[in-house]
């Protein structure tokens, strides 16, 4: 459905996504299309400003105690969800691939967007108590902050296409994250190393890396932003200087993709 062509008809699934009786797998389509077409994102945005402004000028009412019980049931479930999403998510990629890793990571985002929502929703129940509600929106916004930003993926292959290793980076904690998803082991005496083939000038190492099945880096955005190219090699160990570049044969490569959702 493209909803571009159809101004009307996006008015209305806006407006009825803000009021809440969009539902079901209507809602979850009209979600995933606000992530990818930002027309969609702003409409529903434009109908959700107008609904609190109309709700400016509604009296305060006090809650009934049970209103307040109810909230925390929710946002303590979705917490919950969650977390329970994102574990069976994990565990899912360890034991299937680069596929399932790929799907856990769009499950669990998909997961912290329907908690987000889900609390947001709850707390506006009663629009009079703003400054009780305003902490629980803080706390909301706060986790929303330190939750990963996944904004780069790559996948390592060897020469055969086999996936190796599922590298991803985020910008806000300055953290590339790197899973071995092949059976590939280094002996004792080797180290494998992590390089940027940016479009112009020679490779410029990202790190060494450990033999755990999980790793972390430490990078600036500045070190991934338009290098197309990753690549792992294998060297010495402990690795060698960023300035000989590789010396030892490079076992992996990939490209690195922004991701624009």
């Amino acid at each position: 459905m493209n909803l571009l062509k159809n101004p009307e008809l996006l008015e209305r699934l806006a407006s009825a996504y803000a009021l809440g009786t969009l539902r079901g797998g209507a809602r979850r389509r009209f979600e995933a299309m606000a992530r990818e077409q930002a027309p969609v994102r702003a409409a529903a945005l434009i109908w959700q400003s107008r609904l609190a402004s109309i709700n400016e000028l509604q009296p305060q009412v006090q809650p009934d105690a049970v209103v307040w019980t109810r909230i925390h049931n929710l946002v303590q479930g979705e917490k919950t969800g969650a977390a329970q999403a994102a574990v069976r998510a994990q565990t899912a990629a360890e034991s299937t691939g680069v596929a399932a890793w790929l799907r856990s990571l769009t499950l669990w985002r998909a997961a912290t967007a329907v908690g987000a929502l889900a609390t947001v929703a709850a707390v506006t129940v009663s629009v009079g108590q703003r400054q009780e509600f305003g902490g629980e929106i803080a706390r909301l916004q706060n986790q929303l902050l330190v939750a990963p930003q996944i904004e780069y993926v790559a996948v390592l292959a060897d020469d055969k296409a086999a996936a190796s290793m599922l590298v991803t980076f985020d910008p806000k904690a300055k953290k590339l994250t790197l899973q071995r998803v092949g059976g590939y082991e280094e002996a004792g005496d080797r180290s494998l190393q992590l390089w940027a083939l940016p479009p112009a000038g020679g490779p410029k190492s990202l790190g060494v890396l450990g033999r755990d099945k999980l790793l972390r880096l430490t990078a600036g955005e500045r070190d991934v932003r338009e290098v197309p190219t990753l690549a792992i090699s294998l060297e010495p160990k402990g690795g060698v200087p960023s300035e000989t570049g590789p010396t030892g044969p490079v076992l992996f490569k990939g490209a690195l993709i922004q991701k624009m959702l």
